[in-house]
Order: C-alpha cells, then structure tokens, then sequence
C-alpha cells in the first residue's frame, strides 16, 4: 500500500466510542514472542492504520504482518541505525503520517531498539501511545510462581567478571531478580549463579516462550548448571531467568551498621535511619533501633 494512502484512518476506541484519528504519533505496539494469534486486536487495528511501520528486522515481521492480512509500508528501525530511523520518523509525524513501532517479538523499547526513537520523537514534541501486549519478563513472572516485586536486570554483561560483579551487588535484593540471557551463555551463567548466590536459592528458567519448544523449569540455583548439562536441547533459545527474592535478613549485617555509623555522625537519629535503609536495603525500623543503641548505649 503506497505511503500515505490511508493516513486518514481510524482506529476505534472502544472506551468512548469515538474514532481516533491516527496522525503525528508514534504507536509503540507490542507483537508476539512466538505464537503468531497472541497478538490484540487493537495491536492489528493500529498496524492497519498507520501509514507506515518501524520494524527491528522488516523480513522477521513480514511474516506477523502476512499472517494477519497487514500491508502496511515497512521500514528497518534497529540498534545500527535506530538514530537515522528516529529523524526520518520525526519527519513523518511533521507530514501529519502516523507511524507504529514494533520489534521482533514483544514489547518494542524494553531490552530491544525503540528507546531512543521513542524520546526523539517526544523531544520533537509528538505524541506516543503504548499499545500494550507480550512481554517476556511478565510472561515468564505469570508461570513462575514467585511472589512479590521484582528487578529487572535486562540483558546482563558480557563478560563473566562484570556479570558476576552484578549479581553480588544484588544477591541481597528483596524481589525477583529477572534477566534475559543468550543460548551461548546460559551454562556461564549458571556457574555465576552457583558462585553468587545461595545454593538452595530457587530459579526459573523460562526459554522459547510461546514456541514450540516451549520450557519452563523450577529448581535450585544450585541444580541448574547440572540440568542444563544434561540436555543441550535445553541451551537452545531465547532465555529468561528469574531468580527468588532473598530470604529475610535477621538483624543487620556488618556494612548496615557500618553505612549507619557514617551518617549517625553527621545527621539525626531518625534521618541516618531512613537513610541507611535506603541505600542499604535492610530494615528501616531495625536501622533505627540500632541507631538508638549507637548513640545511648545504655538503652
């Protein structure tokens, strides 16, 4: 479809019943991880009305767009000229065109290219609307059982020094810590875990997502090199990696006090508290009792 042809379309809305007018604005849209139905119909819709779209690898989302009817005009937006794609598009939303962003699976922006076409285009003034849907992180939290908060790490360093030096700085975190990983790292990984964390600490792979070799597996840090070892299969994909928040602390480790003695020197009792259990992560209330402590021993 030429470009331009349908720049008066609309998609409805179906809070107030009232058709929107798609022009100068970028819709970011979410696509599927794998299974090609789990896209929205409001994702489709939009993808329709647009007069062109921003995609990570034009041949990876022809296949989505065939599949779903779409003959929308599409253009490379990816991490090696996603500068270049930004200025075209902000030109675009100048013309009054409405365009939508995707990725090659899931929600475009978040560990994928689009960040910085998404602020350019809101530096120049346009509007951005999310169009929401697959999401790996949410994906893999909705199976794994783990409660609570959580971390997302994104895709974690290269390089085992650096990775391990993340980990530590977050082994103590009271959320699920999530990452993505690569097949070709998945077992160095795995042996940066054992090293890091608690051995019984529990872990969740979730690898392939909506694929056909889809795998989610539970169990300790401690057992997951060995499970990944026994299979290779099982190194193979795209991977998520969700590793259980840290138990409760009981009482305060030895740098609490230490991060707490450092500012009891110079501020009050209740502000060093606060604090030190922000950039400690411990106890606000156990910081302030010992705080208490530190400066009347007799109590």
């Amino acid at each position: 479809m030429p470009l331009g042809d349908h720049s008066h379309s609309r998609i409805q809305n179906p809070q107030d019943h009232e058709p929107r007018i798609v022009s100068n604005a970028l819709y970011v849209v979410a696509t599927p991880l794998g299974n090609l139905d789990d896209i929205t119909l409001r994702a489709i819709a939009t993808l329709r009305a647009v007069d062109l779209i921003a995609a990570e690898d034009t041949r990876t989302s022809a296949t989505l767009l065939r599949h779903h009817g779409i003959e929308t005009k599409t253009i490379a937006a990816h991490q090696h000229n996603e500068q270049a794609a930004a200025a075209r598009i902000v030109t675009l939303l100048e013309e009054g065109r409405g365009v939508a962003l995707i990725s090659d699976a899931g929600t475009p922006a978040v560990s994928d290219p689009g960040a910085r076409i998404v602020r350019a285009v809101r530096d120049a003034g346009f509007t951005v609307v999310p169009v929401p849907g697959p999401n790996a992180v949410v994906a893999a939290l909705s199976a794994s059982g783990f409660e609570g908060p959580f971390y997302f790490a994104g895709f974690l360093p290269p390089k085992s020094t650096a990775r391990s030096k993340l980990l530590t700085s977050l082994r103590g975190l009271a959320a699920t810590l999530v990452a993505y990983e690569a097949p070709h790292r998945i077992l160095d990984l795995a042996g940066d875990l054992a090293a890091v964390f608690e051995a019984e600490r529990r872990v969740v792979i979730a690898r392939e997502l909506t694929k056909r070799f889809e795998t989610i597996h539970a169990c300790s840090v401690g057992e997951l090199g060995a499970w990944l070892a026994s299979d290779p299969n099982q190194q193979r994909g795209e991977f998520v990696v969700l590793v259980d928040a840290a138990p409760p602390r009981e009482g305060l480790d030895d740098e609490a006090r230490r991060v707490l003695g450092i500012l009891l020197a110079e501020l009050p009792v209740k502000t060093a508290a606060a604090l030190a259990a922000r950039i400690t992560g411990q106890s606000k209330n156990a910081l302030y009792d010992a705080a208490l402590a530190l400066k009347d021993p007799a109590t």
